[in-house]
């Protein structure tokens, strides 16, 4: 009898946890052909995102499309971003050892573990409390202690623990929101999708004298950014 999609899924999960070292080649392979056959030259980002399992930040029917070049979906209608997105926007932000940064946007956590093996300490927002409490679980159980994930409006970032020396936006905004540039440091960066849906295009805020110089990037698509104030 011909095995139906249900055994073969479960084949190919089983398949996968026994062979842990496929992983390994499947990262590599997507370091070399998606991020740095791209233009993503940091060695210390492309060192890091070869390391970690981003197959434990997905759900296990997706884990077989883990390390492809394409989003793939997450619990509340949201989505990890495709690894190349991630390695942009993270090589943009320069960070160092002494960074602290603010993250908008938890999702299922594999960007906050990338900005964890970056960065001093990660501050991370999540609005939806199911993404925010799985997010929390992988990151403690995979090891990565120097982040904090917090439930809330990621467009009122986190001026308690500001200011940062970076920001990455994880979701798209009509505008780049004021109090998260408020947030961020004098001299600090900030990576963020600014658009509507159709017409999104990812902006490097840098903050000189107080003011915002803004580099236009490339486009992308993102979910937007959902304030408590009732506006995207």
């Amino acid at each position: 009898m011909k095995p139906g999609p249900d055994r073969e899924y479960s084949e190919s999960v089983l398949a996968a946890e026994l062979h842990p070292e496929r992983f390994a080649v499947e990262r590599q392979h997507m370091v070399e052909t998606q991020l740095r056959a791209r233009g993503i030259r940091d060695p210390r980002l492309l060192n890091v995102m070869a390391s970690i399992p981003r197959h434990e930040f997905v759900e296990s029917r997706y884990r077989d499309q883990a390390y492809e070049d394409h989003p793939l979906p997450i619990a509340a209608g949201q989505t990890i971003s495709q690894p190349y997105i991630v390695a942009l926007m993270l090589e943009l932000l320069q960070l160092d050892f002494a960074s602290k940064v603010l993250e908008i946007g938890t999702g299922s956590g594999y960007q906050t573990a990338v900005l964890s093996k970056l960065a001093s300490h990660v501050y991370s927002v999540e609005r939806h409390s199911q993404l925010a409490g799985q997010a929390a679980d992988t990151l403690s159980r995979l090891g990565f202690a120097n982040v904090s994930v917090v439930t809330g409006d990621g467009s009122m970032g986190l001026a308690q623990h500001a200011p940062f020396d970076a920001i990455v936006v994880s979701a798209a905004a009509a505008e780049i929101p004021p109090a998260l540039f408020d947030q961020l440091r004098e001299g600090g960066r900030m990576i963020i999708p600014v658009g509507p849906p159709e017409a999104q295009e990812l902006q490097l805020v840098r903050k000189h004298a107080g003011k915002a110089l803004i580099s236009l990037r490339e486009g992308c698509r993102f979910v937007p950014l959902i304030s408590d104030a009732g506006s995207p």
